[in-house]
């Protein structure tokens, strides 16, 4: 028996060699995993020994040879592979031990170069596991060090490894390297500013098998996206309560999305994956005061997400109401010990939260429409769009990707198409309503007073019955307040009752065929509307 051992990842190699030398096992071996072996007492034999030609090319040959390939790959049971091995003087290779270059953790790091991530491609090792798990019936197959133990334990109790294992192995090996090849095909479609292409082909790692999904009935699973940026959901840091499940990570990820479009101290509470309330203040306590305010019914069960870190006085409120779970960039030590009295609510801490994040700025320094935030370099302007900003939807038979809804309007897109145009306040409060609606279900309308949401209308599936579900479930007067809609207005009827309820501004995207019937309702009304012509549709 021969065992071929090339590892990046030492871990355990040197008991796995020494285990197989005691059971009779010749090792061979190559560069950097030879001289730790050797190191610590294996008697190894050098790949060079084994081909007859020296590794070259620093490095990047040495296994690409039919002294390796044709030990591995000569089917047993077939008399004329086994006499072809005879005549050319090859020998079988029975185990084939091999983990990749680090391409993940090289390009992960900062600054990393395209040289240096161009020599952590592996062009041997997958060829070398890819032969072996192809002949899985001869060859036992190991690319993950957590499996070398139970090969070791099957070889010293029954002298062979079961085909099942050897199965097992083969295919978990067909997945690694396909993950392995989707990486590095996707960190050099983006680097070089490709879109997405003809073939997709996308890899994530299990993080959590749950214990079931939207209902009990469902199986459920949680992946991470091999090179989630920090800010991603799926890096918060778990420091209070019960398992997340999988309602709890999707109405989290819609929290996340909302808050993270406010640059001001901001609050919003998410139910059912939609917001129930958002308020922005100049401190966290009165944004939180505000969100809560806005609904104080549905906010009940339901999860918050804070764009600065928690303290005391903020813990106080928050422990007053049943709530599931609370994301933010930290949490203060005073915050902590009050939050934590409540064994069961989760909290969830992602310090890089707002890294990347939209941040619009609700103050505006004149009476004209509030500017947006200052200009951030893009990390999309030269480089293709990343995994994490598509939006994956499953259909039958298919997939729909889309880039993620990441804008708001073009500043210079905002048309005043009425005779009156928004006050300051308005214009603040009309930017506010415009940045809710876009989180919550279409047909979806919002009202807003003061930065803070007072009515929605999610869901629904004609625009009149958003504007009269956000009216009729408002949760203060709704006279001088704002409305928004994530899309045009049909009719002129979406007007009318805006007007009846006292709201004194109205932004829209524009765009429908009967906008002159909406913009004249609204001047008879003395009501100021704006269109973004920018939609945002979330179904």
């Amino acid at each position: 028996m021969r065992a071929l051992i090339s590892v990046s990842d030492k871990t355990g190699v040197v008991e796995l060699a020494k285990a197989l030398e005691e059971l009779g096992c010749t090792v061979i071996s190559t560069g950097g995993t030879a001289r730790t072996l050797s190191e610590n007492g294996v008697n190894v034999v050098g790949i060079s020994d084994v081909t007859g030609f020296p590794e070259c090319l620093d490095g990047r040959v040495k296994t690409l040879h039919p002294a390796v390939h044709g030990g591995i790959l000569a089917m047993r049971d077939k008399k004329e592979h086994m006499d072809q091995l005879k005549e050319l003087g090859i020998q079988t290779i029975d185990i084939v031990a091999i983990n990749l270059y680090p391409f993940r953790q090289t390009v992960s790091k900062p600054g990393v170069t395209m040289e240096e991530a161009i020599e952590n491609i592996d062009i041997g090792g997958p060829t070398m596991l890819r032969s072996a798990a192809k002949n899985h019936r001869d060859v036992v197959v190991l690319c993950d060090p957590a499996d070398y133990e139970p090969v070791l334990s099957e070889l010293k109790e029954k002298g062979s490894v079961s085909y099942e294992t050897k199965y097992r192995l083969a295919l978990k090996v067909f997945q690694h390297t396909a993950a392995y090849d989707a990486l590095i095909a996707d960190y050099l479609r983006v680097q070089g500013g490709y879109d997405l292409p003809d073939n997709l082909t996308m890899t994530f790692e299990k993080v959590q098998d749950l214990r079931y999904g939207e209902n009990p009935h469902q199986k459920a699973y949680y992946y991470k996206e091999l090179l989630a940026p920090d800010s991603a959901l799926v890096n918060a840091r778990q420091i209070n309560g019960k398992e997340l499940s999988f309602n709890n990570i999707n109405d989290t990820n819609a929290a996340l999305s909302a808050v993270r479009e406010f640059k001001d101290p901001a609050i919003v509470a998410v139910k059912h994956a939609n917001p129930c309330g958002i308020g922005v203040a100049d401190n966290l306590y009165d944004a939180y005061k505000k969100a809560y305010d806005a609904d104080p019914i549905s906010i009940f069960g339901g999860i918050i997400a804070s764009n600065r870190v928690i303290d005391g006085a903020v813990a106080a409120e928050i422990n007053k109401i049943f709530l599931e779970i609370v994301i933010a960039p930290g949490f203060s030590p005073e915050a902590l010990e009050i939050l934590m009295l409540k064994k069961n609510l989760r909290l969830l801490s992602l310090p890089s939260m707002m890294k990347d994040a939209p941040c619009h700025k609700m103050k505006a320094a004149s009476g004209q429409a509030p500017q947006e935030a200052e200009e951030k370099e893009s990390s999309q302007t030269e480089k293709g769009i990343s995994l994490d900003a598509l939006d994956l939807k499953k259909v039958s038979g298919g997939l729909l990707v889309q880039q993620l809804d990441q804008e708001l309007y073009q500043e210079e897109e905002l048309k005043v198409v009425t005779k009156r145009t928004p006050t300051l306040k308005e214009w603040e409060d009309l930017k506010f309503a415009m940045i809710a609606v876009k989180h919550i279900k279409s047909n979806g309308i919002v009202l807003a007073k003061d930065e803070k949401t007072i009515g929605m209308g999610p869901g629904q599936t004609n625009r009149i019955w958003a504007v009269e579900h956000a009216i009729k479930q408002a949760t203060e007067d709704t006279k001088g307040a704002v409305l928004a809609s994530d899309a045009f207005f049909p009719f002129d009827d979406c007007v009318t009752a805006a007007a009846a309820a006292g709201i004194t501004a109205i932004i829209q995207p524009g765009g429908s065929i009967r906008d002159e019937d909406s913009i004249r309702k609204a001047d008879q009304c003395g009501i100021a509307m704006v269109f973004t012509g920018m939609r945002h549709f979330r179904h």
